[in-house]
């Protein structure tokens, strides 16, 4: 078995939604992540992926993280909130102490908690100004009580400006491009004590899809969100977790 079993759990950021392949399928900077571990290590990892786009942090403990401790991994990232945060009334302290119960859960099950932040969206996004002072608030909070564990490896993003800048995000402006998820998983790679490749900080230019303006915008990616929001629907309705909930082991150079 290999010595490295790494799942990760959280909603659509650590699915990979925006970096999708010539195929249709995400790909994600955890699974980019998982692979440059893999590569960096010299030596096979085993990988799931247990996270489901659209869900709120509460959903995504309840339904991912015992499923993903049962799967006795060394290392389980976590990340969550963004859903929450774009609701009217987001509850920033309970979002914290979900932040906590996933650690205590690790502590207990003596598995190694990997903790991100997401990145930054809020720039390019209506009622941008609201969402970042809360990603600000959430982001800080969540620093602060984990500051005294230095035990718990951390990849923070949301305070990266860079990686909030417009050449970082996919056309619906919410979620990262693969460039985007190029560098979370670079920060990742890193959090664990190795070194990612240097151009994943900052990968070169890709080619963009043409971003959509005013109400081609708000008609092709705000209006389905807020039907969903009227309906009590979620993008992630239906969907079931990447390689079936199950591990896949990772080879470098594979």
């Amino acid at each position: 078995m290999a010595s490295v079993r790494y799942v990760a759990i959280g909603d659509s950021f650590t699915e990979g939604v925006g970096d999708e392949l010539p195929d249709g399928t995400v790909r994600g900077w955890a699974d980019l992540a998982a692979q440059g571990w893999a590569d960096a290590a010299g030596e096979p990892i085993q990988y799931a992926n247990l996270a489901i786009r659209g869900k709120l942090i509460r959903p995504i403990v309840e339904q991912q993280l015992e499923p993903a401790l049962a799967l006795k991994p060394t290392h389980l990232s976590f990340n969550g909130g963004g859903n929450d945060m774009l609701r009217p009334r987001a509850d920033l302290e309970g979002i914290v102490g979900v932040f906590e119960h996933v650690l205590r859960r690790c502590d207990e099950e003596g598995v190694q908690l990997i903790v991100l932040s997401g990145a930054n969206p809020s720039a390019g996004l209506p009622l941008g100004r609201v969402l970042n002072a809360r990603g600000d608030r959430l982001s800080s909070a969540v620093e602060q009580r984990l500051a005294a564990r230095t035990d718990v490896l951390t990849a923070y993003n949301w305070f990266d400006r860079e990686l909030a800048g417009g050449e970082f995000w996919s056309v619906d402006r919410l979620h990262m491009n693969t460039r985007g998820h190029h560098r979370v998983a670079a920060r990742v790679i890193s959090a664990v004590g190795l070194t990612p490749p240097s151009d994943w900080w900052h990968l070169r230019e890709i080619p963009e899809i043409e971003r959509l303006k005013g109400t081609a915008y708000y008609r092709e990616h705000v209006g389905p969100w807020v039907r969903r929001r009227l309906a009590g629907t979620s993008s992630g309705d239906g969907r079931s977790a990447k390689f079936g909930g199950q591990w896949v082991e990772l080879t470098p150079g594979g």
